[in-house]
């Protein structure tokens, strides 16, 4: 999705040259020139400076430059940058922060988690979890790996591991949206529908912009509700 610039109130402070960058890849949706420009300019810790204190822009554009060139430890950042204002930075902080998630180990470690995430993106699910076995013995903090295995344990039918691993990658980051709604799905599959909607809720809290999983939070609220009155 592309997002426009917003015009600027009067009551924010621009940040001009990132403001500038940004509507230059807005124009062009140059990545590559953005992320050279931007580093070249700004530091992290500025740009995590201006995703919570910037105006519209410069918060659209922190987020964005954070996503392609942040380390896992923007991750609290863009976390709390997905209950923003303006669903555009929502939209960029979504988008980012799941690319933090797979920027938290080494260059090898994270080379092998993209091996796991295209065996299972290609639906070789038991490829995929012997494959985060190995990873994981050599780094059981990567909260990812535990979510690709959960992933592929989910689609092997094993949900109760899978619900393990889901709790552990939240465990290690408790802003792994992906790893709380995927347990909900585990839950369901059991037809344990009280918890699936207490995993929903809380994926909801770590992201409000999940409408897939706020319609199931709503299902199983009436659901729920339709069972206690009989």
């Amino acid at each position: 999705m592309t997002l426009g610039v917003p015009t600027l109130s009067s009551d924010e402070k621009p940040s001009p040259v990132l403001n500038e960058l940004y509507a230059q890849y807005v124009a062009d949706q140059d990545t590559a020139a953005l992320i050279s420009r931007v580093s070249q300019r700004y530091t992290t810790a500025t740009l995590e400076r201006l995703v919570e204190r910037g105006g519209r822009v410069s918060r659209r554009a922190s987020v964005l430059a954070l996503g392609f060139l942040g380390s896992y430890e923007s991750n609290a950042v863009l976390g709390r940058a997905l209950h923003d204002r303006d669903r555009g930075v929502r939209t960029f902080a979504e988008n980012g922060i799941q690319s933090l998630w797979k920027r938290a180990g080494s260059e090898t470690q994270c080379r092998e988690l993209g091996i796991v995430v295209r065996l299972n993106n290609a639906q070789q699910y038991e490829d995929a979890v012997d494959t985060a076995i190995e990873l994981l013995e050599q780094a059981p903090w990567f909260a990812e790996v535990w979510n690709q295995r959960a992933i592929a344990l989910f689609n092997l039918g094993k949900y109760d591991e899978s619900i393990r691993d889901c709790h552990q990658a939240l465990e290690i980051n408790p802003y792994h949206f992906g790893a709380a709604t995927g347990m909900g799905q585990c839950y369901l599959q059991i037809a344990s529908r009280e918890r699936a909607l207490e995993c929903f809720r809380r994926a909801l809290r770590l992201n409000p912009s999940l409408e897939g999983v706020r319609a199931h939070v709503v299902h199983l609220e009436r659901a729920l509700k339709d069972h206690d009155k009989k």
